[in-house]
Formats: structure tokens, sequence, C-alpha cells
């Protein structure tokens, strides 16, 4: 599946992945390929992501709002911190 993530200034990264892993407003969350559709606000806290080639990156957000559509997934963020 594919991740973008957006912050209003700049795309902060684009790529595929294995897992996105968001801080939910109603608690923390993972999305997989194939998830079901949807949209949720998100919090501050932590997304962890694992890359397609293994790799782990993780980073701060301030709050924000995610989309899984069709193994795309769409992370617009407020504010973030690596």
């Amino acid at each position: 599946m594919n991740l973008i993530v957006l912050s209003p200034d700049q795309e902060i990264f684009s790529g595929a992945v294995k897992s996105v892993q968001v801080p939910g407003e109603l608690g923390s969350f993972q999305m997989l390929e194939n998830h079901a559709p949807i949209v949720s606000s998100l919090v501050k806290g932590v997304v962890n992501v694992v890359k397609a080639n293994g790799e782990k990156m993780s980073f701060n957000v301030d709050g924000g709002f995610v989309e899984m559509l069709n193994n795309e997934v769409s992370l617009l963020v407020s504010g973030i911190k690596e």
C-alpha cells in the first residue's frame, strides 16, 4: 500500500509501506494492506510506519486527519516533529 504524509507547507513522505499506526481520536489504531476504508481525526501523538523494505520510522504529530481508501493512506497533519 502507499502512504503520503502532508503538512500545510510540504510533502513529508510518500512511498510504499507495510503498515501505519496512528493516534486516532478514540485511540491508536493500525492500518495494513486491504484495510477497510476509513476517515479519522488524529490527536497529538506518535505515528509509526513500517516501510515496504521493513525499515521503521516514526514521528510526532500535533493532530490532523487520516484517510484509507483503496490501499492509499493519506495523512494530513498540522505539525510534525521527527
